[in-house]
């Protein structure tokens, strides 16, 4: 996979498809250090682009992934266009797949109370050979996050998903990755709730046109004001996009 990472309003995105992305994430599995991956979409980009810390977190990260496709479009725009929008919950299902077939084990921390156990349930049932090793909700305090990660690190699972809700899930990976005994973290925002059946995903009509982000706004109008920050992150890539250097690295 090529390592190139393309800039947009200062967040550095992985440049890869969503095959190439879940290979990558596969081969943390094998190695010491604890991987990263981040899927910020534009809503995200602009927290990031006005917050300093949030945007230190996602560039400390090793892959992070375009989950939305206004993101794809910021590229095309500065003329660094990345291959597709690799959408968070679809990589990792497909990264269960491939642990599935491996044998390999997760532990999921996020989501209201419940969800995590009903998602971790049903996972295991649709990828047989994937274990879930511990599923616990998203209630705690930043005090509390020392329990956590002891009860994490006693199981210590090559996956852990981190469903806290953007940017906080990135903060505290960012916060707690060296103490994190696991070989692989992903912050996956409202994922769980999907898995668990709680949350019904777009149809894939909606998916394959690239406006997910339209479904969401029809089953929930009351969305309008963070949909807002879509033309303003495209207004703000016409205006500045080209102004950040590409990195090679």
């Amino acid at each position: 996979m090529a390592t190139s990472k393309v800039n947009i309003l200062g967040v550095r995105f992985q440049r890869g498809t969503m095959e190439q992305i879940v290979s990558r994430a596969m081969e943390f599995m094998e190695g010491q250090k604890t991987g990263t991956i981040y899927t910020p979409n534009p809503e995200i980009v602009m927290e990031a682009y006005g917050n300093p810390e949030v945007m230190a977190a996602l560039n400390r990260g090793d892959l992070v992934i375009p989950d939305g496709i206004g993101v794809v479009l910021a590229s095309r725009i500065i003329g660094e266009p990345l291959p597709e929008r690799v959408a968070g919950f679809d990589t990792v299902q497909m990264l269960f797949a491939k642990m599935a077939e491996q044998g390999r084990t997760a532990y999921f921390l996020g989501a209201a109370p419940g969800v995590a156990k009903e998602a971790a349930c049903r996972m295991e049932e649709k990828y047989p050979g994937l274990k879930v090793l511990g599923a616990e909700d998203g209630y705690f305090k930043e005090e509390e996050s020392p329990a956590r990660i002891e009860r994490i690190n006693a199981c210590r699972p090559d996956l852990l998903l981190v469903g806290l809700g953007a940017p906080r899930q990135e903060l505290w990976i960012d916060r707690h990755k060296s103490r994190l005994e696991v070989k692989l973290c992903a912050g996956v925002g409202g994922s769980f709730d999907v898995m668990a059946g709680t949350v019904k995903r777009a149809p894939d009509i909606f998916i394959r046109l690239g406006l997910e982000w339209f479904y969401r706004l029809l089953k929930q109008p009351s969305r309008w004001k963070r949909m807002m920050r879509l033309p303003l992150f495209l207004g703000l890539v016409f205006l500045k996009g080209r102004k950040y250097p590409q990195d090679s690295r």
